[in-house]
């Protein structure tokens, strides 16, 4: 039952970026309500999918890389249906619903979603500590889909080849803006995810602490370089690409579940 949830969820995110192929296409490209609404119904059927799968489990259902990336997905959906009307980001879902689709599909077609037999009691500061750091994770991918959409609008103006996608774009001030607020939440809860693995009880393996400090670092450098105007606004926008790629890349080598399946 949970995996036809999922399939559903991503249906309606294909069915998002299908739509936004076509407006392309068609050379005429229109705030749409249907990205809006496909993502939102794409949610409803991930936060099903991850119920269920919680109540079978007992616990967060991040026990295995495929529910962790699948939990990372529900994220970057759940931060973009609060930051979109925040910041009335519309556009936002043309460019969140690819990362989505390409997240759940990578689970769905991988065998990755490895069944543990045996059902271990939970640790509640370990699942707390995991479920904040992808949480924070979710935040930084809005802030690196503000990043692409800020580049592309630079690059728009210095070429002066305008698509009509570039009239539904919010200025770079409001674009740049959001960016800054973004990495400033998605610093503070990660920071929170990584002071709470300390109060796990359990040690953590020294790749996943080493691995999750340098990410702070990374961002940390970031948060600071802005603040302090070292950086120009697009070299900003580019490294929240470059983080959130990083940050990707390391999600292999941070094993949540195996500590989750490890405590007594």
């Amino acid at each position: 039952m949970d995996r036809y949830l999922l399939i559903a969820s991503t249906i309606c995110f294909l069915a998002a970026v299908v739509h936004t192929v076509i407006e392309l296409r068609a050379g005429v490209f229109r705030p749409m309500r249907f990205n809006f609404f496909a993502i939102g119904l794409g949610f409803i059927f991930q936060t099903g999918f991850l119920w269920i799968r919680g109540q079978y489990l007992g616990r967060c259902p991040i026990t295995n890389l495929f529910e962790v990336f699948i939990f990372l997905a529900w994220s970057v959906a759940l931060i973009y249906m609060l930051v979109g009307s925040v910041y009335r980001l519309s556009l936002m879902g043309a460019f969140t619903a690819p990362l989505v689709l390409l997240l759940q599909g990578f689970a769905l077609i991988t065998p990755i979603d490895a069944r543990h037999p045996v059902i271990v009691p939970a640790n509640s500061w370990l699942e707390f500590h995991a479920s904040m750091s992808l949480v924070a994770y979710g935040v930084f991918a809005l802030a690196c889909i503000a990043g692409v959409m800020y580049l592309l609008q630079e690059l728009q103006l210095k070429t002066h080849h305008l698509h009509s996608i570039f009239y539904h774009l919010p200025p770079l001030t409001n674009l740049f803006a959001a960016i800054t607020r973004l990495l400033w939440w998605g610093f503070a809860l990660y920071t929170i995810g990584i002071v709470s693995g300390f109060f796990t009880g359990h040690p953590l393996p020294r790749i996943q602490v080493v691995a999750a400090i340098a990410l702070w670092l990374l961002y940390a450098a970031i948060l600071q370089a802005r603040h302090l105007k070292w950086l120009a606004p697009k070299r900003v926008a580019a490294l929240c690409i470059i983080g959130f790629s990083a940050a990707l890349a390391l999600l292999w080598g941070i094993t949540f579940t195996a500590e989750l399946h490890q405590v007594p």
